[in-house]
């Protein structure tokens, strides 16, 4: 938000800058001492990219100064898109086709805000939130916010335990925080718990501006566009990404309830939508539904989100027309989010090889096993050279709205994500526990989970590879891969459970296609066949249950192969067959 009269501020604000200043001089100084061709074809190569990054950094970073400065919260923020256009829609509710205008939903947070002084609740109190995605759901954290209350989205999906955890991990009453942008907690967000129990995210509005400036200034929104959130608005993607756009940039969102693959391109087409959201699986699910006249009548030019598999990126632009992925990468808590501003097939963003050090993430390498972070003499940890896989970490700056890490409710959990130590003696860094692999250009393509990736017959297989390949191999069937304990063996065994439900399933032609496709390694020991494969309310495949059960032979609906090597060919696992493979009786 850069005004005509503010330029000259705006100037004066860069000169002050001297990590700009640094970028600029040391990349003439590096640009003259270096004496590689091949350093000078990946900076001419890149440098485009590179300041398109620069410049949306600047300009968030600007605008969150001024917000700053002004102590700017996200109600006071909205209210003035309210002024710049109260009559033009907000929110549009797909299931009913209700249209809330601009002045409308402030009308409703303003009585949301006013009940909740009405019973009694303060600035700093928490009220959790159980409900479907609505836009009745965004008055409501947005009037509790304007009294200083903090909102905690439960996932409406939570049943017993799960649901009582979420709830009694909110419960932060005695913690008061002031209003103002730098420290007034404006709502909780729980991770997946795709490996445990969900953890309650701190989102203090700089936190929210930044991640929604992100999103418009480096895909190419437009203050005209409609987008279309169809992600449940308890989560980041939806609540942030999404209907962020609405209150901080005047977009207009379409809200519905539930995703539907089969009503996807429908809804885009009736409400001329012009940019769509996606995470996690939601493309593949797209691409196995049947060629429908409404993916070709649509408006959308741009698709907004992260996860979206290199082995269905390219398939899934030809075939519905999108002009521009915007896919990127971030946790809601973390500090080293991740842009794909330029399009690249297959990363989810990445680090200036011109000067990587402008931009404070790294690749660090880390033990194949546990995960741990590898250090060198002097105790910091090592990063990872170009083709090298590494743990994404970024650097936290508590003074810097860009680099500070909120962290969560429970201090514990925040402080299990803090490593010391890490660029430089001193210093402390966020782990994503992600695992990453750059290229010599600089361009990040996500791996695996830490703990995903399992070791067998001495090479490391990376399950999110092997589940996109499958994937593909299959229709885009839903594929979830992991690694199991054979009793005698080193390492893991790879086991693919594969959603199937109509007809036969050609295990000699799976094997065959797999065989062409996958190294030795790589290929799946075991092999489950199931109804369907066990996911996240936002679409990530979960397999704490796939790896518990193992290899067991389950009910009569599911079906269980193994791996013969003897014979070449998959062979049904039935409880003599188990028997024998923990007896160490069959030969893997």
């Amino acid at each position: 938000m850069i005004h005509v009269s503010t330029q000259m501020g705006f100037l004066i604000f860069l000169l002050h800058l001297s990590w700009f200043c640094s970028l600029l001089a040391g990349l003439g100084l590096y640009m003259a001492q270096s004496g590689s061709w091949r350093f000078c074809h990946v900076a001419l190569c890149t440098i485009k990219r590179d300041l398109m990054c620069l410049f949306v950094i600047l300009k968030v970073r600007w605008s969150m100064y001024h917000n700053l400065r002004n102590k700017c919260t996200i109600p006071a923020l909205f209210a003035q898109m309210v002024k710049l256009h109260p009559d033009k829609p907000a929110l549009i509710y797909e299931a009913t086709g209700e249209v809330w205008t601009f002045m409308e939903l402030q009308g409703r947070c303003h009585a949301v805000a006013h009940w909740a002084l009405g019973q009694g609740w303060t600035e700093g109190d928490v009220v959790a939130l159980f409900l479907e995605s609505h836009p009745v759901m965004v008055p409501l954290w947005l009037g509790l916010a304007m009294v200083g209350v903090e909102a905690a989205f439960i996932n409406q999906n939570l049943r017993l335990d799960s649901l009582l955890h979420c709830v009694r991990v909110s419960g932060a009453r005695a913690v008061v925080f002031g209003t103002e942008l730098t420290e007034d907690k404006l709502f909780y967000i729980y991770t997946s718990g795709t490996t445990g129990m969900p953890k309650a995210a701190v989102v203090v509005h700089s936190r929210y501006y930044r991640i929604t400036a992100f999103g418009f200034h480096s895909f190419g929104l437009r203050h005209d566009d409609v987008i279309y959130n169809c992600l449940p608005l308890y989560h980041s993607a939806g609540t942030v990404m999404g209907v962020g756009q609405c209150l901080l940039f005047g977009l207009t969102v379409v809200i519905r309830r539930k995703f539907s693959a089969s009503r996807f391109w429908d809804d885009c087409a009736k409400h001329k939508c012009t940019v769509i959201q996606y995470i996690g699986e939601i493309c593949r699910y797209l691409l196995a539904q049947p060629v429908r006249p409404s993916e070709g009548q649509h408006q959308v030019r741009v698709a907004i989100g992260n996860g979206l598999r290199p082995s269905v990126w390219g398939e899934f632009v030809q075939r519905f027309r999108i002009q521009k992925i915007g896919e990127f990468y971030g946790a809601t808590e973390c500090n080293c989010s991740l842009i794909n501003i330029d399009g690249k097939i297959g990363a989810c963003g990445f680090n200036s090889r011109i000067l990587p050090s402008f931009y404070p993430i790294r690749l660090v390498r880390v033990k194949e096993e546990s995960g741990e972070l590898l250090r060198d003499a002097q105790g910091l940890c090592i990063p990872s050279l170009p083709g090298e896989l590494g743990m994404l970490v970024g650097r936290i700056n508590h003074t810097d709205p860009l680099r500070r890490f909120d962290g969560y409710v429970d201090k514990d959990s925040t402080n299990q994500k803090i490593a010391h130590n890490v660029f430089k003696i001193g210093d402390s860094a966020y782990v994503s526990g992600d695992v990453m692999v750059m290229d010599e250009y600089g361009y990040i393509y996500f791996k695996d989970r830490s703990g995903d990736t399992f070791r067998w017959r001495g090479e490391n297989v990376s399950t999110t590879e092997v589940e996109g390949i499958l994937s593909g191999l299959l229709g885009h069937t839903a594929v979830a891969v992991y690694g199991v304990s054979v009793p005698g063996v080193e390492g893991k065994a790879g086991m693919a459970a594969v959603a199937h439900t109509e007809g036969s399933f050609d295990l000699d032609a799976f094997l065959f296609a797999v065989t062409k496709a996958l190294p030795s390694y790589a290929r799946p020991v075991f092999l489950r066949l199931m109804p369907a494969v066990d996911t996240t309310a936002t679409f990530k495949i979960t397999k704490t249950r796939l790896q518990r059960e193992g290899y067991k032979p389950q009910q009569s609906k599911e079906k269980i192969y193994f791996l013969d090597g003897r014979v070449g060919r998959y062979e049904a696992v039935t409880d003599q067959l188990y028997n024998a493979i923990i007896e160490g009786k069959v030969c893997l």
